[in-house]
């Protein structure tokens, strides 16, 4: 069995999986908006393609964009005063200065390769899609000079481990402590802060995939910023980093849509600091009473489609079905403790569509965070372990 687990191959774990959707790096940050709006997917990938020419080494990815890169980029200080000109700007200023969060593999590169990859720093690893030949993909959205390809994450190859975790004895009974992979260095903010505070911690927790804690004045947990619920939101939420708490934060982009009297707080609060531009640009004058949610955005108009008219904002803006568990998840974090096993961890990450689990005391207290990243180390190590003994 342990043969047969080494012998998998990248292509294997990318059966079934959708072409990615594409934006060229020639786009404008407005563009990436209205594709994200429109797109069933949290995120794109960016492209730097020619193609008049035929060879599709000349087709690489270069990065991913998602909704919190649109709103962080609108929060900067430089942007507030005028967001319909920070739109304006190419989507290149989104891509993180990170290098290799996006790896192009071939589909017969190994999982220990693909593994290796991942811990080296990769978010998203571009596989070519296997198609038949017969397929004319010259013309599809989703081709590049004449291929397909769908993204590798972290999620898959946790799901694929999980499937075979009997391989893996005694490793998934041991506690997140004894393996040593529960990290004490994490993002947080304070209940109290401004969430403007957090935005430079939320850009990193991005890039990190993991999150961001709230804590209170004695460093017990009281919930999260996740980018993960922050990429289902529309980009109005810049205005609430803009202006609300950490604590008043999260109640507005909880599950449900932003409750009435936050609104009313930030439409106040970008007119006392004169950011009427943003307060227009982004049509946050609007009531939430129980008969009505109607709203507009400047740059959507799938608030005219009445199959859509009676939803909240977040309902509105979600983007993707297989996302469900990201949806209705409040924003509450999700914790397990220093004893829970690591296969419990594991589905508790893949249950709510996270790539990480935060670590409490019986008090609530917050120890650290256990991440894919930390979980992949210790399969790394194990499979290692297997092929030299092959």
């Amino acid at each position: 069995m342990a043969v047969r687990l080494l012998a998998y191959e990248v292509a294997d774990l990318c059966l079934g999986k959708p072409p990615l959707r594409s934006l060229s790096i020639s786009a404008t940050v407005a563009d990436a908006l209205s594709a994200l709006k429109s797109s069933s997917d949290t995120c794109l990938s960016v492209w730097t393609c020619d193609h008049s020419k035929s060879a599709a080494e000349e087709c690489r990815c270069v990065g991913k964009v998602c909704m919190v890169d649109v709103i962080c980029y609108l929060c900067k200080d430089q942007n507030l005063s005028s967001p319909s000109s920070a739109l304006k700007s190419p989507v290149s200023v989104l891509l993180p200065k990170l290098p290799g969060l996006v790896r192009h593999v071939e589909p017969f590169s190994s999982l220990l390769e693909a593994i290796d990859l991942i811990l080296q720093g990769a978010q998203n690893l571009v596989v070519p899609i296997k198609s038949n030949s017969r397929r004319k993909l010259q013309k599809s959205p989703t081709a590049h000079n004449g291929r397909e390809f769908c993204w590798l994450t972290q999620e898959d190859v946790i799901r694929f481990l999980l499937s075979s975790i009997g391989l893996f004895p005694p490793i998934p009974a041991l506690s997140v402590a004894t393996l040593g992979i529960i990290s004490t260095e994490f993002l947080a903010v304070g209940y109290h802060s401004p969430a403007s505070s957090a935005i430079e911690a939320i850009s990193s927790s991005l890039a990190d995939q993991t999150s961001v804690a709230v804590v209170d004045d004695d460093g017990m947990l009281i919930g999260e910023i996740s980018p993960f619920t922050l990429a289902c939101c529309d980009e109005m939420v810049a205005a609430a980093i803009t202006t609300l708490s950490a604590g008043d934060l999260m109640a507005y982009i909880d599950c449900g849509g932003p409750p009435e009297d936050l609104v009313r707080v930030v439409r106040a609060r970008l007119n006392e600091r004169k950011l009427e531009r943003m307060l227009e640009e982004f049509t946050f004058s609007f009531d939430i009473p129980s008969n009505s949610s109607s709203s507009s955005s400047l740059w959507s108009d799938e608030e005219s489609l009445s199959s859509t008219a009676a939803l909240p904002r977040s309902a509105r803006y979600s983007r993707s079905s297989s996302y469900s568990a990201r949806m209705v998840r409040r924003s509450e974090a999700i914790v397990c403790y220093p004893g829970s096993s690591l296969v419990a961890v594991m589905i508790q990450a893949i249950a709510h569509r996270v790539n990480y689990v935060w670590v409490v005391e019986d008090d609530c207290s917050l120890v650290g965070i256990v991440t894919f990243s930390n979980m992949l180390q210790v399969f790394y190590e194990h499979l290692q372990s297997m092929a030299s003994g092959v």
